[in-house]
């Protein structure tokens, strides 16, 4: 199944982003986590890619084990960071073989210890490129791509940052997943922006849930997200009291969610961080919307 296919004929696509353990333990805890975000009967999993393919072949047995596990729907990511076309084109291969066959297409961020994205030789340097490379040789594949409510931090503009998401549709790209957000002001914007550009693929609103606030800031920091004032004090005020913290988030993100679909959007994608009780507390706390 294509994932795009979980927000058609009035569908509301609910899915969840794991990562990549590095032990066997993390693997194992990964999965008792799954085990409960699976209840909740997501459209599709996602998993993600390290820099370089560092993980990619632990990225394909993580969405491998899951599809077979659950019989649920997966998406590996793939980003253009460290790999030539051929090696992409590899990628790919290992994935069909496994009968993966949804992708989230995305530059990604250069490697640690770098100031900019240089792509190796042979390889790309756009994700624009890589949605056209999916296209061209996997025809079959269902294709992801992201999407920044508060702008790409390395774009020159709002508006080129719309064409950019614009030219990765026109090529492919079939559902725009956002990047992590916290005032729902900017993803209505940037909802309203899109639809003026004649962009018309589900646009999936990304939610990260909080539950510590130094790790929060240190990741919003990194991608550029914007914490309202308003929450951030509240975690302040909870000082090192990890149980006021994780309460303050979930509530945030329950009032975030529920207004998301009050609004009407299409659906929820949960970082999970490979944990499950945050966004256990949230879905708990939510009505999401029944097939029309």
């Amino acid at each position: 199944m294509k994932i795009s296919e979980a927000y058609t004929e009035g569908r509301f696509g609910l899915s969840f982003e794991l990562f990549p353990p590095k032990t066997p333990a993390g693997e194992d805890t990964l999965f008792e986590h799954v085990d409960r975000l699976i209840e909740f009967g997501p459209s599709y999993i996602t998993c993600t890619y390290g820099a370089g393919g560092s993980t990619q072949e632990k990225t394909l047995e993580i969405v491998d084990r899951v599809q077979r596990r659950y019989e649920c729907p997966v998406a590996s990511h793939l980003t253009c960071v460290g790999a030539s076309r051929n090696e992409l084109v590899d990628y790919l291969r290992q994935a069909a073989s496994r009968n993966i066959t949804n992708i989230v297409a995305l530059r990604g961020d250069p490697p640690q210890g770098t100031e900019s994205f240089e792509p190796v030789e042979g390889g790309l340097e756009y994700a624009s490129e890589l949605v056209a490379l999916i296209r061209d040789q996997f025809p079959e594949f269902g294709i992801a791509v992201a999407g920044y409510p508060e702008t790409h931090r390395e774009a020159v503009s709002p508006q080129a940052d719309l064409e950019n998401l614009n030219r990765k549709i026109r090529l492919g790209g079939e559902l725009v997943i956002t990047q992590l957000f916290y005032d729902n002001a900017d993803f209505f914007r940037f909802e309203k922006a899109c639809h003026a550009l004649g962009i018309d693929v589900p646009l999936i609103p990304g939610i990260l849930p909080v539950t510590n606030l130094a790790q929060i800031q240190r990741i919003s920091s990194l991608c550029g997200a914007t914490l309202p004032a308003r929450f951030e004090e509240a975690l302040a005020r909870c000082g090192d009291d990890a149980e006021k913290q994780f309460d303050v988030g979930v509530k945030f993100a329950v009032e975030q969610v529920t207004e998301l679909i009050e609004h009407g959007v299409a659906g929820v994608h949960f970082y999970v961080l490979n944990k499950s009780n945050a966004t256990a507390h949230i879905l708990d706390s939510v009505r999401l919307p029944s097939a029309k």
